[in-house]
């Protein structure tokens, strides 16, 4: 049975959405998009551990001990980088977790959604940082900021403008 009015959460009803045919309840829906929210959760869990871990390597092996005290400072922020990104993207499981059953499947895919966006806004840091790293160590400290900076603007255009365009020829089709 189709819902006739905005979900809790603001959405407007399916038939409000164009070229989204899906006849589905609110909860249905809240349930569709937290299983999203998941997917996209263990997307990005897979991508941090694998830094995460090559990050926590670094201590360990014996070239370390070369690195000048800024290049440990930058290692130190890269490894903050990395615990936030892990706590911020499973933060919405704790909340699911904790308000399991409580009827607020909604609230819980907006927090996830909101938390996503933080977590990828964290590893993207995190990213252009490690490759940054690796540039200054290996290169040297022009050649980590032109790659940083490189990397950066691959983050922006692959991860905001490239969705805005399709967002916004999307809209524009749906007009027409």
């Amino acid at each position: 049975m189709a819902s006739t009015g905005a979900s809790p959460a603001g959405d407007p009803p399916p038939d409000a959405r164009p070229g989204d045919g899906r006849e589905e309840t609110a909860n249905e829906r809240a349930d569709r998009n937290w299983n999203e929210v998941l997917q996209e959760l263990r997307v990005l869990q897979t991508g941090t551990q694998i830094l995460t871990g090559f990050l926590l390597a670094l201590a360990f092996q014996p070239a370390f001990a070369d690195l000048s005290s800024g290049q440990r400072t930058f290692y130190l922020v890269l490894v903050v980088l990395a615990a936030l990104s892990a706590i911020i993207a499973l933060a919405p499981v704790a909340l699911h977790r904790l308000l399991f059953r409580r009827g607020v499947k909604p609230t819980i895919v907006a927090y996830g959604h909101a938390s996503l966006l933080t977590a990828l806004l964290t590893v993207s840091a995190m990213m252009v940082g490690v490759v940054a790293f690796v540039f200054d160590i290996v290169v040297g400290d022009a050649a980590a900021w032109v790659t940083g900076g490189v990397m950066a603007l691959v983050i922006v255009l692959l991860w905001i403008v490239m969705p805005a365009l399709v967002r916004s020829r999307r809209i524009e089709a749906a007009s027409r």
